[in-house]
């Protein structure tokens, strides 16, 4: 395991790597990086991916340290490319979580070569208007410093019902020990969120692709899923009923899912 920082412009990004396999997995979490980088927690994040430690070499990346005004889903997926080649991985299966997985759907376009798998999951082609009334409550609560709100709220339209009533107070408990020093970057990546519109792009993704949803997703709605599956040519979608934002955590099956997919097929 290795927890690492590599150089990109003026300044840099954290990453975490698990496992010695010869085949690449490269993972873009979502919004709750503006929170907390994965700086440091390679041996906590590569508990999902355990079994498969063996034949892959997963890599978890945070974006970079310093981020521009107006700095755009495009061009941290510009940045995420020039890190991986920095890296050595030229190509790689790619999966993105929630706003990470827009930023993978810039990478397939733009960077195509880059990208031998895609996986998206929990994610959406725009800031549809479930997306944007859930990142704007988000960034107001950001706004006021209320972190116990945001991430009550957060919680709430992750997880499903029941995973809810079982961890609530653990989750609530969670919250105290997770404030960030400021919330600049948190409003940075929120912002980029708000801006991006992929949907016209979605063509031009020719990769192999497994789009992940939840039927119940508060976060970025339920039509997202069906949008990706409908605009990427020839890709695959699986829903996990009852599960929302969080199927990624709840399903048990989720990480075998993905493993299988990139195992098989051309």
């Amino acid at each position: 395991m290795k927890n690492g920082c590599v150089p990109v412009g003026n300044t840099d990004m954290y990453y975490a790597c698990f496992g010695k396999g010869e085949r690449k997995l490269v993972v873009l979490p979502g919004l709750s990086d503006g929170l907390a980088t994965v700086k440091g927690k390679a041996p906590v994040l590569s508990l999902p991916y355990r079994k498969f430690l063996r034949d892959y070499t997963v890599y978890m990346f945070s974006r970079k340290n310093e981020m521009p005004e107006g700095y755009a889903m495009e061009d941290m997926a510009d940045d995420q490319v020039l890190v991986m080649r920095s890296l050595g991985i030229e190509r790689a299966c790619l999966m993105g979580v929630s706003q990470g997985g827009m930023i993978a759907q810039c990478i397939a376009v733009r960077h195509p070569d880059t990208v031998s798998k895609l996986i998206l999951a929990v994610t959406a082609p725009n800031a549809n208007v479930t997306v944007q009334a859930a990142v704007k409550g988000w960034m107001e609560m950001a706004k006021n410093g209320d972190h116990a709100t945001l991430m009550a709220d957060t919680a709430e339209k992750m997880y499903s019902e029941k995973y809810l009533r079982k961890n609530r107070k653990y989750l609530s408990l969670l919250a105290r020990f997770t404030k960030p020093s400021g919330y600049e970057r948190f409003m940075k990546n929120a912002c980029a969120i708000l801006n991006f519109d992929g949907r016209e792009s979605l063509s031009k993704i020719t990769c192999p692709t497994l789009i992940i949803a939840g039927s119940d997703d508060r976060t970025v709605g339920n039509e997202a899923a069906l949008e990706l599956n409908r605009g990427i040519a020839g890709s695959r979608l699986y829903v996990y009923e009852g599960l929302g934002h969080g199927a990624f955590e709840e399903a048990k099956d989720f990480y075998d899912r993905v493993v299988s997919f990139c195992d098989t097929g051309p």
